[in-house]
């Protein structure tokens, strides 16, 4: 696992520096995201054999970075792999095999894909054009901070900070 998890983090460590640096359509950063594409895809069966196998693991067989590592693996997967694994994260985390905070990085990213407002207000966006992070659509956002306290995340505007994002909550 801890192989798997440098694969899918090395990448997209780099990712803003390189878009900050050379900008999005440069070739510098195709030719990282051609590099994370290749490597999630070989994580992505890696650990489709893994969980179809043996369920979710949880801390007590794979560690805590392990439980990390299998949510990221399909977290950055695609919209068929989110749904297939989305139940069994839920069962998941009821059995204290998986962090609810990741699980609700999960369900906003699946609930955007199905063209819904996402519910923690997690998963952000890029302008490209002026290569700032914005926040996709939230579900009755006046609420999103007693929602992201629920699971464990902190408060949206702390979240919203690490992408330079000054996002101010709506009054009710």
């Amino acid at each position: 696992m801890k192989q798997i998890y440098g694969d899918d983090q090395l990448g997209r460590v780099k990712m803003d520096s390189v878009i900050k640096k050379y900008g999005y359509d440069s070739k510098e950063r195709k030719s990282l995201s051609a590099d994370i594409e290749k490597k999630d895809s070989i994580d992505l069966i890696k650990t489709e054999n893994i969980l179809d196998k043996y369920g979710w693991l949880g801390p007590d067989q794979v560690g805590d970075m392990g439980t990390i590592t299998e949510f990221l693996v399909i977290q950055h997967a695609d919209q068929p792999v989110h749904e297939k694994y989305l139940p069994i994260m839920r069962q998941a985390v009821k059995e204290g095999k998986a962090h609810q905070e990741d699980l609700a990085l999960l369900e906003d990213r699946t609930a955007l894909e199905e063209g819904k407002k996402q519910i923690y207000g997690s998963q952000v966006g890029l302008d490209v054009k002026t290569n700032k992070y914005y926040i996709r659509p939230i579900e009755d956002e006046p609420n999103i901070n007693k929602r992201r306290a629920s699971v464990g995340l902190a408060p949206l505007e702390n979240y919203a900070k690490f992408f330079g994002i000054d996002y101010k909550l709506p009054k009710q």
